[in-house]
């Protein structure tokens, strides 16, 4: 018994690194919205999503050397991470800068609680690694009446003095939209050509996926990083906090509570980050929510349970042959 003592205090230890490495993630994705509206006080969006995206991949780059991981030989693994890094990190992080240059931060972190719905949709219409039964389908209808809500397409129609101003926040949304769009479809694109295909440590494929994503927006340097700069404590601590902890760090976290955990539980963290985003958007930036926002979210997270199958239909039983059918 003495001798079992250790490795089960070691695997409590573990359990509990693991619990509080979950808990930072949602914290610290929860408040990336937060820092990308800071940010924008000083630096264009472009900027923003360029300085994320090179200190996240020297952050992995670091962490990488620390734990000696080998990188993978096979050429096509880093051709599939171009397309995961493009759309896994790009072109989201320049569409969230942009979009909350005209939609609060609280606004941008509900939409990104969108994602498993536009990854549903994308690993079984698109990718078709998976089918929808009767409760996914429920579920992303919800999800996409949700996000109709969130939109609240009345308050356009109803205040026409302020046309100009609900276009761009209408711009920003469905800019919102776009980035969960990319990560859904990113979520399919890694589960059809990569997952069981090339064997790629969770780190690695963090590293891959923020490193080529940094390789693009260094490319396109000239197009969206290059302009005026006004710096400060809050907005250069907000770029560090950013690229650091939410892009760097935050993914090491999210590898190691994926291996734990699995997809299913840790993709949990949906749930903390958008009450993370909203909070911090009404306390330290003084944001409103209009009441439709938190009423579309409530049918996002619906669609989300059913769409993952944490919640599902009841059987349908057939009177005829006794025969039942799973929902």
């Amino acid at each position: 018994m003495t001798q079992l003592r250790p490795e089960s205090a070691r695997a409590r230890r573990s359990r509990l690194l693991v619990a509080l490495q979950f808990t930072a993630l949602g914290l610290v994705w929860g408040s990336s919205f937060l820092f990308m509206k800071v940010a924008l006080g000083g630096v264009s969006f472009g900027q923003v999503a360029w300085t994320r995206l090179m200190l996240g991949a020297l952050t992995l780059g670091i962490l990488l050397l620390v734990v000696r991981t080998r990188m993978p030989r096979n050429p096509r693994v880093y051709l599939h991470f171009v397309v995961i890094g493009a759309f896994g990190c790009a072109v989201p992080y320049l569409l969230f800068a942009w979009a909350e240059q005209y939609v609060t931060s609280g606004l941008a972190s509900i939409y990104n609680a969108v994602t498993p719905i536009a990854t549903a949709l994308m690993v079984t219409l698109a990718f078709r690694v998976e089918k929808l039964d009767r409760s996914r389908i429920l579920g992303v209808t919800a999800g996409i009446i949700g996000v109709v809500v969130i939109i609240g397409p009345w308050s356009f129609v109803a205040n026409e003095a302020a046309q100009g101003d609900l276009a761009l926040e209408l711009a920003g949304q469905l800019a919102c939209l776009g980035s969960a769009v990319c990560y859904g479809f990113t979520f399919g694109y890694i589960r059809r050509f990569v997952t069981g295909h090339y064997p790629v440590t969770g780190l690695t494929a963090a590293f891959l996926q923020v490193g080529m994503g940094a390789v693009i927006l260094l490319v396109l340097t000239p197009f969206v990083a290059i302009g005026p700069i006004g710096l400060d404590l809050p907005i250069v601590l907000s770029l560090l906090a950013l690229g650091i902890a939410g892009t760097g760090v935050a993914y090491y976290w999210y590898m190691n509570v994926l291996n734990a955990w699995g997809p299913t539980a840790t993709s949990t963290v949906t749930y903390l980050t958008p009450v993370v985003g909203v909070a911090l958007g009404i306390v330290l930036l003084g944001e409103t929510l209009s009441w439709n926002a938190p009423v579309g979210a409530l049918l996002v997270f619906l669609g989300i349970l059913l769409a993952q199958g944490r919640l599902r239909l009841p059987r349908r039983r057939h009177a005829q042959n006794g025969v039942s059918e799973a929902g």
